[in-house]
Order: C-alpha cells, then structure tokens, then sequence
C-alpha cells in the first residue's frame, strides 16, 4: 500500500476521539478506509499513544473510548519511516530551526517534503512551515 499522505499525531487523535474530530479530518479517514494509507515518522506511534494517554489521566476520555481509539489506530497500519531518524541531527533539526518547530513537528515536515507526500495536520505552526516548503496541505 503506498502512503497518500503523512499524517502527524493530531490528526490521529481526530480519527480516534470524537471530541476532537472535524469533517475535514474524518474524510481523511474515509480515504484510509477505502485503501489509501499514510506515512508517518518513527515517533508517531509514542506521540498518539502519549495523546490517548493524557486524554484519559485528565479524564477527558473514558477508558472504552481510550481502547476503542488503539485499536482503531492500530488497525491504521501506518506505514511508519525510519529514516528520519537518521536525520534528526540534521536535516529535521534544521527544518525546526528555519520554521521555529520542535524538532517533533519537523519530523513530520521532512517525511513529507522527502517522500513528496501531502500534509495532514492541525498545527498551525506545522501547516505554515509546511506551506513555505511548498507542501501540499490538506486540513
């Protein structure tokens, strides 16, 4: 399956929890659904998974919620790169110092301008780096 898209953690917590889902981002899912898939830097599993978590510890989800959202992000199958890690001293690191972003956010940012794929997030510092590297958004 060939990624449509690079999805960052955000977005994913908008597939998995209902108080955080838009339209826009549920169409995404859709996409997913009839096969299409999504690529996604090496830390984003940590990343969603520690969302989910903190979600549930303030109580802002309930537990049924917590492990409905793993299993359905789970069953994502994200095509996950590990090359990026490679570039975090480096290449991802000079993207969050040009843009102003954590060197997380700019993970995502790389995957996307290398593997010349569209961007789903819903960080708007995110978005606008992304924009100025001539990255296709879609939310």
């Amino acid at each position: 399956m060939n990624p449509a898209f690079v999805a960052d953690a955000s977005v994913a917590v908008s597939w998995a929890v209902v108080s955080q889902s838009s339209p826009a981002a549920d169409r995404l899912l859709d996409q997913i659904a009839a096969g299409g898939g999504i690529a996604v830097p090496s830390l984003w599993p940590y990343e969603v998974a520690n969302s989910l978590l903190v979600l549930l510890r303030r109580k802002k989800i309930p537990k049924e919620d917590y492990l409905a959202a793993r299993t359905l992000l789970d069953g994502l199958r994200a095509s996950i790169d590990d090359d990026g890690a490679r570039l975090a001293a480096t290449r991802i690191a000079d993207l969050a110092f040009e843009h102003g972003l954590s060197v997380y956010d700019a993970a995502y940012l790389e995957l996307a301008i290398r593997k010349q794929l569209a961007l789903a997030s819903r960080d708007s510092d995110l978005n606008r780096a992304a924009a100025r590297c001539g990255v296709r958004l879609l939310l």
